[in-house]
């Protein structure tokens, strides 16, 4: 579950980044968070990975309220989410199977859970048949389906996906998109951060309008796809 309350955000030179935003996301729901570059999202984004914290205001992610959160207790919160983002981040000498294996490997998982769950994540994504390719080796959409099965491998209850569509061809946006909806069939709360407007109305759902900092408009949208 995400909960801001009343969170502004300023960075340094005094730019208010966000303006008594007040937003909430509850655990199984799937929310586009849209608006154009500079508009805010970049900043929500790193408030909820408490890569920064709110100059004013609450902000709770899975339980944690990130403004009391202590530094010991930052990297078992980071665990409860997994993270998409728009560069992939994977790691260019580790094998696809050994992108999706570090993420469990960094958390101390015994080779029992990484034998079980990696192949079963990668046919889930459809990538098992690339489980022994280097990253240089797929496509850009290949590539950001193993990020998501790195992001999903830890099983968490909440995924943020930045601008995951960003850097892959137009007809592989939509298979990323479809398969965090099916990720979220499962029970998965996902945060999905965009700037691509259409493809938001084509999918439809929940939809989070950031502009200047501020919510100019959050509800539920009709998808152009449910009429096809």
């Amino acid at each position: 579950m995400i909960d801001l309350i009343n969170v502004c955000f300023s960075y340094d030179n005094k730019t208010d980044a966000l303006k008594d935003v007040n937003l909430r996301v509850d655990n199984g729901e799937f929310a586009f968070i849209v608006g154009s570059s500079g508009a805010g999202k970049s900043s929500i984004i790193k408030l909820l990975l408490r890569e920064n914290l709110a100059t004013s205001g609450t902000v709770i992610v899975n339980g944690y309220n990130l403004g009391k959160l202590k530094q010991r207790q930052i990297p078992k919160f980071r665990r409860s989410i997994g993270v998409v983002f728009q560069d992939f981040r994977l790691i260019p000498d580790m094998t696809v199977y050994d992108n999706v294996a570090f993420s469990l490997r960094v958390t101390d998982a015994s080779n029992k859970t990484i034998r079980q769950q990696v192949p079963y994540v990668l046919e889930l994504m459809e990538l098992q048949d690339l489980a022994r390719k280097y990253p240089q080796e797929i496509s850009g959409g290949e590539q950001q389906r193993v990020a998501l099965a790195r992001a999903l491998v830890n099983d968490p209850p909440l995924i943020i996906a930045d601008e995951p569509t960003g850097n892959i061809d137009p007809e592989f946006s939509y298979e990323i998109v479809e398969m965090l909806q099916a990720i979220n069939r499962c029970g998965t709360t996902i945060v999905m951060v965009t700037h691509e407007h259409e493809m938001v109305k084509y999918f439809g759902g929940r939809t989070i309008n950031i502009e200047d900092g501020e919510v100019v408009f959050d509800g539920i949208i009709g998808g152009a796809h449910e009429s096809e």
